[in-house]
């Protein structure tokens, strides 16, 4: 029975993983790049052009003690976003896809920026109060229903997210805590499960400012030391670092690669492992976005654009750069964390796997407090009513013992297939927001060439939709 059992879970992963191949190749990945296309020229590449803005946004005090802060939403975002997919979604990627997939992050980072643009000024727009929690909420489902005028939009969208961050997500992040822990430290799996729970709970039970503080502390600490051991892996092996890129490049347009098949799956391990990384487009950072107390919906627009950067470019980098540099992924069988750990151990000797088992715990952690936000934000989209809250923070809890219990494929491939269907709804909203998202940019830059601090008012730039917090 259990091998009958254990073969059928193996037959279902391989089906959801052939059918994510195959809508992300031929219908995600167009969308993607269309839509960052489409937004990188509508702003006039506001993701390249306001770069010094967006670290001069980051450092400015919330004056209105009532919310959270910019840095605060952004460590929220941020917290979602640096989790597995830095770790072992690289690995992945270069195991499956070659160093050309690299490549193919970069580019979804560079044209995606623009769409997290697009989507947390949308999402700050149309934010209303929270009044429980003392902050505001908002995302993708609020612009749906106020934008768009389609609350059933806005439902199907709420369901979505709270699905796949809530439950599946956390399951993948719970799943890697507990490989990376089992090979560092031979730590069953339900010892992890029960301390993972242990210690979410006593955060999500606390409300949007515990998570903020939370995300706050951990994020910023964990992001930094990881990129300084990886940064010293770099620099001691600095003349390898020419020839690494020449690779990258090379397995990104090569002519082998093409004769042999290998570009598509560069191209598709490339952006889906990158945009579960970074999430640009798929309408998860809005709804952290959109808690912010900012005086101009732009500023934090701005904001989570600089996360897609510190995501990808920086931190989703070096982790591609560390593997390709240790050579592992040509010679060992593993993928995922343990590829990432076995660079490790390579580049600096066994303290290495044990630095990595720390750096995902806390990755991955802080992950699981920013996707449960994610799910709260929505199911009070979706009904006010207490016990239906404390009922989604219940099962966050038993994805989180599923995920440190189940097969690692089994999860990923869920993660993929729920994360394809929310892009793709969001993306579709966006796309037609578009202009709105615009008009609020140019109020921005018109006010800064008046060498103001830019408030917002939405009657004034014509915005005659809902926006509550604006009027």
């Amino acid at each position: 029975m259990n091998l009958f059992m254990i073969e059928t879970i193996d037959k279902i992963g391989k089906a959801i993983g052939l059918f994510n191949g195959t809508i992300t190749l031929y219908l995600l990945i167009p969308v993607l790049l269309f839509a960052g296309l489409y937004f990188t020229i509508g702003t006039k590449f506001v993701q390249f052009t306001y770069i010094k803005e967006m670290f001069k946004l980051l450092t400015q005090s919330n004056k209105d003690k009532t919310g959270i802060s910019s840095f605060q939403a952004f460590t929220i975002s941020l917290a979602s976003r640096v989790g597995t997919g830095n770790l072992a979604g690289v690995a992945l990627a270069v195991a499956a896809g070659g160093p050309g997939a690299v490549f193919w992050m970069w580019i979804i980072a560079l044209l995606g920026s623009a769409s997290a643009f697009v989507e947390s000024t949308l999402a700050q727009v149309y934010k209303v109060k929270d009044k429980e929690a003392g902050a505001f909420k908002g995302g993708p489902a609020y612009y749906m229903q106020y934008a768009l005028k389609s609350r059933k939009l806005g439902i199907a969208f709420a369901i979505l997210i709270t699905t796949c961050y809530g439950f599946v997500f956390n399951a993948v992040q719970s799943d890697t805590i507990s490989e990376a822990f089992n090979k560092t430290f031979d730590t069953h799996a339900t010892t992890v499960a029960i301390v993972l729970i242990i210690l979410t709970a006593a955060i999500i039970f606390g409300g949007v400012k515990r998570i903020a503080k939370a995300t706050n502390a951990i994020v910023p600490v964990m992001a930094i030391s990881y990129i300084l051991v990886v940064l010293y892996i770099l620099i001691t092996n600095i003349t390898f670092i020419p020839q690494l890129f020449s690779t990258i490049f090379e397995s990104a347009f090569g002519i082998n690669q093409v004769a042999s098949g290998a570009l598509g799956a560069a191209i598709t391990q490339g952006i889906k492992r990158g945009l579960f990384s970074n999430e640009a487009g798929m309408g998860s950072a809005p709804n952290a976005a959109a808690a912010a107390t900012v005086s101009h919906p732009v500023k934090q627009g701005l904001i989570q654009t600089l996360g897609v950067f510190t995501d990808t470019l920086i931190i989703c980098s070096s982790t591609a750069l560390m593997i390709l540099v240790s050579d592992v992924h040509t010679t060992s069988s593993n993928d995922g964390i343990k590829l990432t750990q076995e660079a490790m151990i390579q580049m600096v000797g066994p303290w290495g796997g044990t630095f990595i088992s720390i750096c995902i715990f806390l990755f991955a952690f802080s992950s699981i407090i920013g996707n449960y936000y994610y799910g709260e934000s929505n199911i009070k989209f979706i009904t006010e009513k207490k016990r239906y809250l404390n009922t989604y923070r219940v099962l966050v809890l038993g994805m989180v013992l599923f995920g440190a219990l189940a097969s690692s494929k089994l999860v990923w491939n869920l993660a993929d297939i729920f994360m394809v269907a929310m892009a793709l709804l969001n993306l579709y909203a966006i796309i037609r927001l578009a202009p709105k998202a615009i008009i609020v940019l140019k109020d921005y830059k018109k006010q800064k060439a008046q060498n103001k601090d830019p408030q917002f008012k939405a009657k004034e730039v014509g915005l005659e939709d809902e926006t509550f917090c604006w009027d």
